[in-house]
């Protein structure tokens, strides 16, 4: 039979038969053998084990014992044995310190041994918080005496590795922990993420990820033991055990890095997220978010706005255009009635290059410059960034999506990263990276985790990445990103503010995109609903820098 301790487990049927109509029974088969001869003598003796009656008994006693444990009823199961006091002592500690939340027994086909003894097999399953369930194979004798049957109450019954004076209990088993590049405890609570303290399995971020590997194989926080009930020690591990021990993580963010961001955002009221990336080597050296919790620095997905004029940029160099050719950029565009205007309805004077339309991020010019595009023209160049690819980064990431255009308004708005667009702070931090690097290295948070890189399916011409970086250098120069004119290292970036939603005028996400001429760093800040990517982002942006001074 099966005892649950689950809501709605079974539950033993009826009351207990009665013993007297077992005899009586057993009576009655008796006599119709000894009138039946031989014949009937043998057909007794040839029945199953399972009917023998003292077989019968013995397990009924046993199934009350059972139905005692399981409920956590350590007196009355106590009650049921030869040595109650000793029975309900150890049923109350192994109990009391394993904390089943469900409990199920199942007892298999007894055997008599001798006249008045049956042994019986049983299989013991316990659902424990933090170490999952844990199961086990005993045997129990019960024993015939002055008419009545008891369990022969013995420690090794209870798990067959115990002995007398030891009982089981729940260990903490040492979870890996979660290293920066240096080794050290990663600090970075949405990257790290959480453990449910009641099952010890990890629930999001890294730790939900590599929740076997840190604990071992087993996902489990605890350990089933068994300890000395004088001294508390632990003699033997019956789980958890071996060479299953946890391994930690190695990320490779970098803890200079990632404090510089994580400070860069304190006192920002919206949700933001700052990505830093190493051009060289693709490696993530920062993902901080704000609030913590959702990791938005890698997982979100938001229209780029402006900064996307990157990869629009190139498309144009491609089929080109060169940084210094004169270039329009007018109060409105109209496209099939829908109408396209820049920030505050800025205009550009009479000889203005395409490298100061992209500088000072005009709208109208690569609105108007669409007819220059195929419709799956931004689709295909952003390709060479990596965009839209499927990234192998150990952690779970959005790499952006830059759909085929399906109309002429569709491509226009998507020319300034808006209409179907989509992207995370890692894409562009990554996009950034690219500029500097001259090619695309797809990012890596984990290493040893990371099967095997994303591959660009498209490339650029030397010139183009050439290009992208003077026009990058000029929008701090000459530009939307003056926030950063004054820092050193030569900063080059890309302001964005994209809108979203339905009112009028639209809300929107502001965006700076950039990377460092003096070292291996290329970055991204993104502030949900924050307003204008230069006024807004562009002081966080210069703010994360400074915090790392000359480090």
């Amino acid at each position: 039979m099966t005892y649950s301790t689950g809501p709605g487990g079974p539950q033993r049927p009826g009351r207990r038969r009665s013993r007297g109509r077992t005899v009586a029974a057993a009576c009655a088969v008796l006599a119709v053998a000894a009138g039946g001869g031989y014949w009937g003598y043998t057909s007794l003796s040839d029945r199953p084990e399972a009917e023998d009656p003292q077989v019968v008994a013995a397990t009924e006693e046993l199934e009350e014992f059972f139905t005692a444990w399981r409920a956590k009823d350590a007196k009355r199961a106590g009650g049921l044995t030869d040595t109650p006091d000793n029975a309900e002592s150890l049923i109350t500690s192994v109990m009391t310190n394993l904390k089943p939340t469900t409990t199920e027994i199942k007892a298999g086909e007894g055997s008599r041994k001798t006249e008045g003894e049956v042994e019986i097999p049983f299989t013991v399953t316990m659902a424990l918080p933090g170490a999952g369930d844990y199961s086990w194979k005993s045997k129990a004798k019960v024993l015939e005496g002055s008419g009545k049957w008891k369990v022969e109450f013995r420690t090794e019954m209870i798990h067959p590795s115990m002995v007398p004076g030891q009982t089981l209990a729940l260990e903490s088993r040492e979870r890996a922990a979660i290293l920066d590049a240096n080794g050290d405890e990663l600090q970075s609570a949405s990257l790290v993420g959480t453990v449910d303290e009641k099952t010890g399995k990890g629930t999001s971020g890294l730790q939900a990820r590599y929740d076997k590997r840190l604990t071992g194989g087993t996902g489990a926080a605890k350990s089933v033991v068994i300890v000395d009930r004088n001294s508390g020690e632990v003699v033997k591990k019956l789980t958890g055990t071996g060479p299953d021990q946890g391994k930690p993580v190695k990320t490779t963010i970098d803890p200079v890095i990632q404090q510089a961001a994580a400070e860069a955002l304190e006192g920002i009221e919206k949700n933001a997220a700052i990505v830093a990336v190493d051009p060289s080597t693709g490696h993530v050296l920062a993902a901080a978010n704000r609030p913590s919790g959702m990791n938005r620095a890698l997982e979100g997905r938001y229209p780029p706005g402006s900064t996307f004029k990157v990869v629009t940029a190139a498309a144009l160099l491609k089929q080109g255009m060169s940084p210094s050719d004169p270039a329009q950029c007018p109060k409105f565009a109209e496209v099939n009635g829908q109408s396209f205007e820049n920030q505050d309805q800025f205009v550009l004077p009479p000889g203005s290059t395409f490298r100061d339309n992209f500088a000072h991020s005009c709208n109208t010019f690569f609105v108007n410059s669409r007819g220059k595009l195929e419709n799956s023209t931004l689709r295909d160049t952003a390709a060479a960034f990596g965009i839209g690819g499927e990234w192998d980064v150990g952690a779970v990431t959005y790499d952006g999506s830059v759909p085929v255009a399906t109309d002429d308004n569709d491509k226009a708005a998507s020319t300034i990263g808006q209409a179907r667009v989509e992207a995370s702070p890692l894409v562009m931090a990554s996009l950034a990276a690219s500029v500097k690097s001259g090619s695309f290295k797809q990012p890596v948070l984990v290493p040893d985790a990371v099967k095997k890189r994303y591959e660009a399916t498209a490339k650029l011409d030397p010139k183009v990445w050439d290009s992208l970086r003077e026009m990058m250098r000029a929008t701090v120069t000459d530009g939307a990103g003056r926030a950063l004119k004054d820092l050193p290292g030569e900063p080059h970036a890309k302001t964005g503010t994209a809108e979203f939603g339905t009112e009028t005028p639209p809300r929107t996400h502001a965006w700076m995109i950039g990377y460092q001429q003096n070292r291996e760093l290329a970055w991204s800040v993104l502030l949900e609903d924050g307003g204008s990517g230069g006024k807004d982002a562009g002081p966080v942006a210069a703010k994360f820098l400074q915090n790392l001074g000359s480090s």
